[in-house]
């Protein structure tokens, strides 16, 4: 890359000009779209379609609604001749689809085009020959005189033969090679074709190819807009261009050329076309549609005309095509996956009806991609609300907020060490392996309960090898369930996250709970579904309470004697006494004292004073009881015994803690 200096700029800019179009910040109106797929996109394929291909491809562009398709070059190739004969023999082209065929300024070949149209309902005839410096000069050398007398005998041609042949035509000239031509003389050659045809009712086309993309956008728009306002017979003439891609902005050409007072565009599908291609018809028109102008073109299965474009061309649409690619609404970045959630909830809870969420040019929905597969995706770099999002919008799984990071890390990690995006039922697997179906050491088979003065839950646990049936008080049922679990395995944390949700609708619907429990500072996260919430709820607990450290140390369950002895404390903590167990075991005082506190690590009356103050605390949080009265509830004769117990304990008096709302 070091003879930058043998190149030139090989465009021409008009010698007065002006630039309206750069006051213009939109396109108003859809131009008239002519697809050039069979006829340019065509003849740049490596093996060009066959004769029923390009009869499926066209019936595909009148599906879209294209209502002008060029069809071919019927002097090229008998393939091309026979394509057109049939499109007329069969009656295949709709009344209101015009078609189109191009022929060289060349008199032998202008006569096998119209051999090749007679009888066509209505077709344009395309004329073209090449006006640049380069061509003029290196392969007709021919003067412009001469350059212009050849489009001119064309014209005079085209008309002499459409007056004679069987059919309804109009006519377009393209001046082949703008870039590379004076502005000025492109257009003299243009206004001498227009002198010939005499455009009135029945307009003539003038095509404006960028037949070498040499200029940037802005100098094509200028070049255009020269021309809008310099061609004869304006009201009568329908200004058409027709951008090639080769330095990438085919696009903006057609886009700033519609604003410089262009009429219609002709392109393919995809932007196939030889070299770089033609312009990509499908990103312009859902440019325009993503500004809320009807481009009055229907994409609304891309998926599937990509399909049949790719079986009949046998070219393949980019990863990173606009609006078509595989990958064009995907967002794998966890802050792009966060704002799209986002977005979309915000965009729900308003019922707005524009359409503006982060990220997504148009609702991905509109051209027949989904946002499960197509939008939020999950790889190693993604984010906790693409997750979380993923199991929202397939599996109705609206994770808490607080359970939404732990979730994400752990997915994120199954695809860093997989190399591999996850589907969404990948997705669910993990969390069901992880938050539903996790428990190694213990389940929960059954648990009743008692409304005796609280609620009392009788549960029973299989740990191992082993079942016991413990009971305990609690605030409620999921409460007294984790009050079972901590006094069979001897573990202390606090219930720091409750949620549940409907799963579905109908009277045999699942619910899904989440249970997040605290210990030494740290998080455990468990879910349960079923159509009973308290049982899903014990379930979430039950695999929370399973990830627990303390009791995967464990390797045996609790001494059946000690869980007898602690139901029969929890069952009777209001009068038992060491007196009343040893009538109970029918064992000494002392042994059982000595008993309970070799096994649990408390002794009796620390166990009598938690379920006693644990049930206190209760009562003073959702109950107007006196103080002395919740005294005698629980088992003391005295309140002044009770208030120094309960402060010694809790740092508090029964008073502030009520006070204090049930906050400890």
């Amino acid at each position: 890359m070091k003879n930058a200096d043998k190149y030139i700029r090989q465009y021409f800019l008009p010698e007065i000009y002006e630039t309206d179009w750069v006051k213009k910040d939109h396109i108003e109106n859809p131009p008239i779209w002519c697809s050039v797929d069979l006829r340019d996109g065509n003849q740049a394929l490596i093996e060009p379609m066959s004769l029923d291909e390009k009869l499926e491809f066209f019936q595909m562009l009148v599906d879209i609604g294209f209502k002008e398709i060029e069809v071919g070059f019927p002097a090229a190739s008998e393939t091309e001749f026979i394509f057109m004969r049939t499109l007329i023999e069969r009656d295949m082209i709709p009344d209101d689809v015009t078609v189109q065929v191009l022929t060289q300024a060349r008199e032998h070949i202008i006569r096998k085009t119209f051999e090749a149209v007679k009888g066509a309902p209505h077709a344009v005839v395309h004329l073209y020959n090449s006006t640049s410096v380069a061509q003029r000069e290196q392969v007709f050398k021919k003067d412009k005189e001469q350059i212009k007398k050849l489009a001119i005998d064309g014209a005079k041609l085209l008309k002499k033969l459409a007056e004679e042949t069987e059919g309804d035509f109009s006519f377009e000239y393209s001046p082949e090679s703008f870039h590379g031509t004076e502005v000025e003389y492109a257009v003299e050659v243009c206004n001498a074709v227009l002198d010939v045809w005499q455009p009135s009712k029945n307009k003539s086309i003038i095509n404006i190819p960028a037949t070498v993309e040499t200029a940037m956008p802005h100098v094509f728009a200028t070049q255009i807009e020269y021309v809008s306002k310099h061609l004869k017979y304006r009201d009568n003439v329908v200004l058409s261009l027709h951008p090639h891609n080769d330095r990438g902005t085919g696009v903006a050409d057609a886009e700033l050329g519609l604003l410089a007072g262009a009429d219609r565009i002709e392109g393919t599908l995809f932007g196939n076309g030889e070299r770089t291609g033609n312009v990509d018809i499908i990103t312009i028109a859902m440019n325009m549609y993503s500004h809320g102008l009807d481009p009055k073109l229907d994409f609304h299965n891309m998926p599937e005309i990509r399909s049949v474009y790719e079986r009949l061309t046998r070219m393949n649409v980019h990863e990173r095509q606009p609006y078509a690619g595989d990958l064009v609404f995907s967002a794998f970045s966890g802050s792009h996956q966060d704002a799209i959630a986002k977005g979309m909830a915000w965009r729900e809870e308003k019922q707005l009806k524009e359409w503006t969420v982060p990220y997504l040019p148009i609702d991905p929905i509109d051209v027949g991609r989904t946002y499960d597969a197509d939008v939020i995706r999950i790889n190693s770099q993604s984010g906790k609300g693409g997750v979380a999002y993923i199991l929202k919008n397939n599996f109705s799984i609206s994770l808490p907020t607080a359970m939404r990071e732990e979730v994400g890390y752990l997915v994120k990690q199954v695809s860093d060490e997989n190399h591999k995006e996850l589907s969404p039922q990948w997705i669910y697997n993990i969390f069901e392996e992880n938050y539903i179906t996790r428990t190694p050491y213990f389940s929960i088979p059954d648990a009743h309960f008692k409304q005796v003065d609280g609620i009392m839950a009788e549960t029973t646990i299989q740990y191992r090898d082993k079942s016991a049936i413990v009971n305990a008080y609690g605030n409620g049922r999921l409460d007294a369930v984790s009050n079972t679990l901590k006094q069979f395995f001897d573990v202390s944390y606090e219930l720091s996250t409750y949620e549940e949700h409907a799963l579905s609708h109908g009277s045999s619907s699942k619910a899904i709970a989440y249970v997040g429990i605290t210990c030494n500072g740290k998080n455990f996260w468990g879910a349960g579904m079923d159509e009973d919430i308290i049982k899903a709820s014990i379930r979430a607990l039950v695999v929370a309470v399973n990830k627990l450290p303390q009791i995967e140390e464990k390797e045996e369950g609790q001494d059946e004697r000690l869980t007898a002895m602690l139901n029969y404390i929890q069952n009777n903590f209001k009068e038992v006494t060491l007196e009343s167990m040893a009538a109970q075991f029918k064992l000494s005082e002392p042994y059982i004292s000595k008993y309970i506190k070799d096994k649990s690590g408390k002794t009796f009356g620390e166990h009598v004073a938690h379920i006693r103050l644990k049930k206190a605390k209760s009562m003073l949080k959702n109950g107007n009881m006196s103080i002395e009265s919740i005294a005698n509830a629980v088992g003391y004769p005295t309140v002044e015994h009770f208030n120094r117990t309960f402060k010694k304990t809790f740092e508090k008096t029964p008073s502030q803690y009520r006070n204090d709302k049930g906050e400890s």
